[in-house]
């Protein structure tokens, strides 16, 4: 008698298990790289003005000069606001800020300035200046939230030879 040899028919298992490893460690490490990943622009304007057009009578031109002397702020018709020198080798960043909230408090429809920064002014320091350029932390209702000083920031080039006048102490 013949015997009928019955050939084994064995499914194969897929074994998926290292593959499941991978994306249980890879999906996490990619979503928190998002995170890590985001980029903040500060949107900027710079002066449309011409240099021999002449201004209005009646426009109040704001410019802070950003120099590694100090700082000073300016106005198109009384000139020098406030002049503000270094404290202990740092840029008087919290005597900008109240001089600009007393400037903000007598004219509250401004919101542009211009910020003329010296080629000797590094990077951390032009950021920062503009970020107190734009707003200030207030108290309302308890809670801090960011007061608006003057949210347009203009760029411009300050002179290579520019130094800190003497006048205009006070604001």
């Amino acid at each position: 008698m013949r015997r009928k040899h019955r050939r084994l028919v064995s499914n194969p298992e897929l074994d998926i298990t290292p593959f499941l490893n991978l994306m249980i460690v890879l999906v996490p490490v990619l979503l928190l790289g998002m995170v890590f990943s985001q980029i903040r622009m500060i949107e900027l304007d710079f002066p449309e003005m011409e240099s021999g057009e002449a201004l209005q009578a009646d426009e109040l031109r704001l410019v802070v000069a950003l120099i590694p002397q100090g700082l000073e702020v300016l106005d198109s018709e009384r000139g020098v606001i406030r002049t503000l020198p270094l404290i202990e080798g740092e840029q008087d960043f919290d005597g900008l800020r109240e001089t600009l909230k007393q400037i903000k408090k007598r004219v509250p429809e401004k919101t542009d300035i211009v910020l003329e920064v010296s080629p000797d002014i590094d990077y951390q320091t032009l950021v920062t200046a503009m970020d107190r350029l734009r707003s200030y932390p207030a108290v309302v209702a308890a809670s801090v939230v960011e007061g608006e000083l003057f949210p347009d920031v203009a760029l411009a080039d300050a002179p290579e030879n520019r130094t800190l006048s003497g006048e205009g102490e006070g604001a």
